[in-house]
């Protein structure tokens, strides 16, 4: 474990995690507890974000590690790295929702890429995010990620990914050179 200045210890998720990351990213993304923060895919999808399989999936990954971040030894937020080749994909990217909007995020995801460099030498993080979410894309925008206009399909009709409330769901790529 290791602590920062802000006073968060981040470390790999472990089993015992399971249940309270499952929590953690439900309410930062479905249903009323959700709309707390503004992360929210409440008005878009319906159903789980994620289930214990899918968090234990990426506990286990040899190429990926599930970053954990306390305060206070309560869990607070957490992200996915994966190592793919020269650059890392970050996901599952939740914070507690009463905890949003005071710069934990960024202080969360400029870790996560100052790590991906250290572990694995990336020299570019990328992620996925749903297209229509403007609000979410400025914000990593304002972090240095770019639009890349390369989608993929949103798994319509697959319920572990929630059940969708609109038809033109897709996932964007955005990109982020690492100095």
């Amino acid at each position: 474990m290791e602590s920062t200045a802000s006073g968060l210890n981040f470390r790999d998720a472990v089993e015992a995690d399971v249940d309270t990351l499952v929590g953690l990213i439900e309410s930062a993304y479905r249903g009323d507890d959700s709309r707390a923060g503004w992360t929210t895919e409440a008005d878009i999808l319906e159903g789980q974000r994620t289930d214990p399989e899918g968090v234990r999936q990426v506990i286990k990954s040899p190429d990926g590690r599930l970053l954990t971040v306390e305060r206070d030894g309560v869990v607070i937020a957490c992200c996915q790295l994966e190592h793919r080749g020269e650059h890392a994909y970050f996901g599952m990217f939740a914070v507690r929702p009463a905890l949003q909007g005071a710069g934990l995020g960024k202080l969360i995801i400029a870790e996560a890429e100052r790590r991906v460099r250290q572990w694995w030498g990336a020299t570019e993080m990328h992620m996925t995010v749903i297209s229509v979410r403007e609000d979410l894309i400025a914000w990593y925008e304002r972090r240095g990620y770019r639009r890349t206009g390369r989608t993929s399909p949103f798994p319509y009709g697959d319920e572990r990914f929630g059940i969708p409330q609109r038809p033109d769901l897709e996932f964007e790529l955005l990109v982020k050179p690492l100095g």
